[in-house]
């Protein structure tokens, strides 16, 4: 696919240019050669550790990262902003997550979850239109009409984007880690709402 400011470069997945932030999105799948240490500093941020825990010493993530990577249910992502590495992402098929026994869980239903990593990113507007990238990615599956998300129950701020990529709140459940808030985007509100509404305003 083609972005606003020229093709695609090869090693991403998908590439954006946003107007709101005037800078381009992008994102690679993660590799454990190329991520294992960035990934390891970002988890131990201090703004990233009470949601995500996985602060593990070195050894430790580095058997997570692997299995993350093996796992045919996930996808993790590293995003970028011109072309600046700051954000990681993990794209799940639900049905085959302990999610799925919270909800309704159709087939092709897709969850998301995400952190920005170096602090210097936070503050400047950039999560919503990165997860409004990540959604738009993860509706490319033709067969994909909701994407799920289950964000920790204190992060009011995350709340926020997600329901501003058109994520509705549907109800707050208890899992093994966490006590959450399950939000759910369907494909017919993200486009009408979200992406409609936005060419609109940009015309």
């Amino acid at each position: 696919m083609t972005c606003a400011r020229g093709v695609i470069e090869k090693e991403y997945t998908f590439q954006v240019y946003d107007e709101r932030i005037d800078k381009t999105i992008s994102f690679r799948k993660a590799t454990l050669e190329r991520d294992l240490g960035r990934l390891h500093r970002w988890l131990n941020e201090p703004h990233v550790k009470p949601y995500w825990e996985r602060d593990y010493p070195l050894p430790k993530f580095r058997k997570y990262l692997e299995d993350t990577l093996v796992d045919d249910h996930h996808t993790p992502y590293i995003g970028y902003l011109d072309h600046v590495p700051m954000s990681y992402w993990e794209a799940y098929w639900s049905v085959d997550d302990k999610l799925s026994a919270e909800y309704d869980a159709r087939a092709a239903d897709r969850g998301i979850h995400l952190l920005i990593g170096p602090p210097e990113f936070l503050g400047h507007g950039y999560a919503t239109p990165l997860l409004e990238a990540m959604t738009r990615l993860q509706f490319q599956h033709s067969e994909t009409n909701r994407i799920v998300s289950e964000p920790d129950i204190r992060n009011k701020r995350v709340h926020r984007v997600f329901e501003n990529c058109g994520f509705k709140p549907d109800r707050e459940i208890e899992l093994e880690s966490k006590d959450a808030l399950l939000m759910i985007c369907n494909r017919e509100r993200f486009e009408t709402e979200i992406l409609s509404h936005r060419r609109t305003n940009n015309e």
